[in-house]
């Protein structure tokens, strides 16, 4: 009962805080210059990694297994990992656009974990016995993981595609707002030239980003595709099995691959190696999420109602 009340309340104040940042969030992109509101919208994110953190200690020690055994449990762990994401760059003491990306994800996971749609999801489940082994814990975390961190990979490629394409550039760059800064050392040039050479910057520092934020990714999805398959032989006797779970996890891991293979090539890098990596973002949704709504194949314990791997 104490751990549920407790449960109860960091959940709240999480979903309340990130309401707020969501606002403070829309103001600060409409209306540039608005520094304070945004160091407060830093302070609200730190509230929701401290309340997502006690959800999961709290809920680990009730249920005496890892927090990761239905899908409203691992969409938490997904805002976490997200944040952890984001506090990356501040611990470097560097601004960059990851922030903007970690942000505005960590705001909309646990913003859909803790809505209504999951009520039925939000009490702590018992594991059923293909779960119950001390695999949960380091193949479902590492999963989830490199789902984050490729999500926000992908988003920073798909970024690349927009500021390539949009013919009214300027209105984009309020999402990068950090990078105004260099305006004053280019005021003796000519606004279209200040422009051109504004997007070059600003899309060669995305695909930095992303390759680095994708490579990370890849070596924790390899990781994770590696003790699912231990995991598997322990379970079923087989290390692959080439159920839906499985075909598509290797897709978004073949999808990944070819991105970090086309990255380094001269000709692909820049907006067709950005194009494969948008791909890999609608393919980690259909892997983590679409599949688990089928709830068929020897995941099926991982439908909308148990854990997805």
């Amino acid at each position: 009962m104490l751990f549920a009340t407790l449960e109860h309340i960091l959940t709240h104040i999480s979903f309340s805080t990130i309401s707020i940042v969501i606002t403070i969030h829309l103001i600060t992109l409409l209306v540039r210059g608005l520094g304070e509101l945004r160091d407060s919208s830093e302070k609200g994110m730190i509230v929701t990694f401290f309340s997502i953190t006690g959800f999961l200690v709290s809920r680990w020690a009730s249920s005496g297994h890892f927090p990761l055994s239905n899908l409203y449990e691992s969409l938490i762990f997904l805002s976490w990992a997200l944040y952890i994401l984001h506090t990356i760059p501040k611990i470097q003491n560097s601004k960059n656009d990851l922030s903007t990306i970690t942000a505005s994800s960590t705001i909309l996971t646990q913003g859909f974990a803790t809505s209504g749609l999951l009520t039925e999801m939000h009490q702590s489940t018992i594991l059923v016995p293909a779960l119950q082994s001390q695999w949960l814990m380091m193949h479902v975390s590492m999963m989830l993981l490199s789902y984050a961190t490729l999500l926000c990979g992908s988003l920073l490629s798909a970024a690349i595609l927009i500021i390539r394409f949009r013919k009214n550039f300027h209105l984009f760059s309020n999402f990068f707002s950090d990078f105004y800064a260099k305006r004053s050392a280019l005021k003796s040039t000519s606004v279209p030239s200040f422009q051109n050479y504004y997007k070059y910057q600003l899309m060669e520092r995305l695909d930095s980003w992303s390759y680095r934020v994708i490579s990370l990714g890849f070596t924790l999805l390899t990781i994770g595709i590696l003790c699912g398959a231990v995991w598997a032989n322990e379970a079923w006797g087989s290390y692959w099995n080439w159920d839906p779970k499985e075909t598509w996890a290797f897709i978004t891991w073949t999808i990944f691959a070819i991105y970090l293979h086309s990255r380094t090539n001269p000709n692909w890098k820049g907006t067709n190696s950005a194009l494969v990596a948008s791909i890999g973002f609608i393919i980690i949704w259909i892997c983590y999420f679409g599949i688990n709504l089928l709830g068929i194949g020897l995941h099926s314990y991982g439908s909308f109602i148990l854990t997805p791997k």
